[in-house]
């Protein structure tokens, strides 16, 4: 097969991960690729690694190439300055700045957004995938992105008004792996179950303002008999999530999407459903393409 010839690349370059698309000029993917060479895996190389790669992408020497996420932070590639809630995401392909060095790459911002009591949140990489659900059409509403981090962002008419992170996957991580929760769920000889109920227990008790309390409950439940050790991460998973979902104060739309992969995607909509919300997902895939296609076809 004679590779197809691709001007134009998009790189979602994370922490620990990279996937890069190939775009036609009427963005099309026609070639995409993904690795475990993330930014801090790269860091000090990331020209020398992303040169490698590219061929992979069947891509030409002198096509362009557009980067979100983690390899603009202060350990990536070259720190991009966040921007703020005054900068509309259809504004990202005026902001996007170029790698010293390099005139055809570029790395799109983050941004930083306080709250009213001055508190600042950022993220890098989500912005990209929320232009794209704005240039599909979606301009308004909360939209949630699961993860290690996961982003509660509010927009209004195409601006971030809002932004919230919830460090739930890597407390499940750390908690599920390290420490006394840790050895009361995966005692000798045992293997976790996923319990539906055991989840939705969970689910229902994490009430805000409560949650160092109600993780040592999940380790009271196995102690005392109340609850088998083997479900003791499916509650665990449901306490994380459920205390998320309780948290945030939704008042400010009733539109909520969700942009995340399938098996996250599914406990946060059981989730929600259980507290009496409802989250349309959005493929990740399809948000970042049509992100990386606006920014290609609007970029000065």
């Amino acid at each position: 097969m004679t590779p197809t010839h691709t001007p134009w690349i998009g790189v979602d370059w994370g922490t620990t991960h990279r996937r890069g698309y190939a775009l036609d000029a009427f963005g099309a993917c026609t070639t995409e690729a993904s690795d475990d060479q993330g930014a801090l895996t790269t860091r000090g190389r990331h020209a020398e690694s992303l040169d490698a790669w590219l061929p992979t992408l069947c891509a030409p020497a002198d096509c362009q190439i557009v980067m979100s996420g983690m390899v603009g932070s202060a350990f990536g590639w070259q720190e991009a300055p966040y921007l703020g809630p005054g900068v509309p995401l259809e504004a990202l392909p005026q902001h996007l700045v170029h790698v010293s060095g390099h005139p055809q790459h570029y790395i799109v911002p983050g941004y930083c957004v306080r709250d009213a009591s001055g508190q600042p949140d950022v993220m890098r990489g989500e912005e990209t995938q929320l232009l794209g659900a704005v240039a599909m059409g979606l301009r308004n509403g909360w939209f949630v992105l699961p993860g290690t981090h996961s982003k509660w962002v509010l927009l209004r008419d195409g601006r971030v008004e809002q932004l919230r992170t919830y460090m739930t996957g890597e407390l499940f991580a750390l908690l599920s792996t390290n420490g006394t929760l840790a050895a009361a769920a995966q005692p000798a000889g045992t293997e976790p179950l996923w319990s539906q109920p055991a989840f939705a227990d969970g689910v229902a008790a994490g009430a805000p303002g409560a949650l160092a309390h109600q993780l040592f409950a999940c380790r009271a439940r196995v102690v005392t008999g109340t609850m088998p050790a083997s479900q003791a991460l499916a509650y665990l998973s449901g306490l994380l999530i459920g205390s998320e979902l309780q948290d945030l104060d939704k008042s400010g739309s009733d539109q909520f999407h969700l942009i995340g992969s399938p098996a996250l995607a599914e406990a946060y909509q059981v989730a929600a459903r259980q507290l009496g919300s409802a989250l349309t997902l959005l493929s990740p895939r399809d948000v970042i393409l049509s992100g990386f296609h606006y920014i290609q076809t609007h970029k000065a």
